[in-house]
């Protein structure tokens, strides 16, 4: 029987969720240290499961596993893996299905928690503090400004037109046939929907043209009142920049999923920050996205054994 790795399942349910019984399934909670560290751990395993892009498989990762023959990730694309190297070393890398419906829904957590103070207010009251202390955006009349329109963005879209928001939005490849399909103004730039917006969501992936898309510049530009939201990737904005518009006050406040090094480091500024409302990267975890990653890498394993991999990203010639 095949040994299978399952990396970073942090919350332990990997097992739970999906019928493992083909092959000889092991989960793995923790992160590990180096590449060295997670070759010793799962060097014997010819399948291992990744959830998205938490632990990298760069070209040296693959050189030292070469019992694996299977190599599945959670979604149809994860930047984290060298499919080339991964073609290369005989090993064949299949996705999964993937909602967006998760994400977008914890965008718009993020935004309302902003909006309507409940960092600071909950924090109060669990600690017999103030009775009330904030004065909230009205979301109704306000301007969302989208910097990505895609699958997230136009689900972010059709909830803040349902809240009466004036929704705009603009990407690098945003035209304006698709921004009237989603309901969107099509923004004349990127700095004009900086400077209009009340609040900022990003929602694209990270690429050469989007990759510091915001920089201490960019920032600059939002209004003092705006808040920013990211669940879509750090790399898309500057960290350091963003931290000191954070404590600068150039901006109302951020709402953040995702991080440059995760899990976040104790101490770092966007724990502490309190303008900072701070997720673990919780914008794919819920129990229906994690039944189909976890369901459909048990079914890439049944196709891979059968000689038939489905869902493959990247592939040898000669599949067993």
């Amino acid at each position: 029987m095949m040994r299978c790795a399952i990396l970073d399942d942090y919350q332990g349910v990997a097992l739970s969720l999906a019928d493992w019984s083909a092959v000889e399934a092991r989960s793995y909670r923790e992160r590990f240290a180096s590449i060295g560290e997670l070759a010793e751990a799962i060097g014997d395993c010819e399948i291992v499961v990744a959830m998205r892009e938490r632990t990298p498989f760069p070209a040296e990762l693959f050189e030292r596993l070469p019992a694996l023959r299977l190599l599945i990730t959670s979604g149809m694309r994860n930047a984290s893996i060298d499919l080339k190297a991964a073609a290369a070393h005989g090993v064949t890398v299949c996705g999964t299905g993937s909602s967006a419906t998760p994400p977008a829904e914890l965008t718009w957590a993020l935004i309302l928690g902003l909006a309507r103070g409940l960092l600071p207010e909950t924090a109060a009251m669990r600690s017999d503090g103030p009775w009330q202390q904030t004065v909230g955006l009205d979301l109704n009349g306000a301007v969302l400004g989208l910097l990505g329109v895609g699958k997230i963005g136009s689900q972010v879209a059709r909830v803040g037109r349902a809240f009466g928001m004036d929704v705009v939005g603009w990407s690098p490849n945003l035209t304006a046939e698709r921004a009237e399909a989603a309901g969107v103004r099509l923004a004349p730039s990127k700095e004009a929907l900086l400077r209009e917006a009340d609040v900022v969501s990003l929602h694209l992936v990270v690429g050469e043209g989007t990759r510091g898309l915001l920089g201490a510049a960019e920032l600059a530009l939002m209004r003092p009142t705006a808040y920013l939201v990211n669940t879509s990737r750090s790399a898309l904005v500057d960290q350091d920049a963003l931290v000191e518009a954070l404590r600068a006050g150039t901006i109302a406040g951020a709402g953040l999923d995702v991080f440059d090094e995760e899990p976040l480091p104790p101490g770092h500024p966007f724990r502490t920050l309190p303008t900072v409302l701070a997720t673990p990267h919780l914008g794919y975890v819920t129990l229906g996205n994690y039944r189909t990653y976890f369901g459909e890498a048990v079914a890439d394993i049944d196709a891979f054994l059968a000689g038939a991999p489905v869902r493959v990203l990247a592939g040898p010639k000669e599949l067993p």
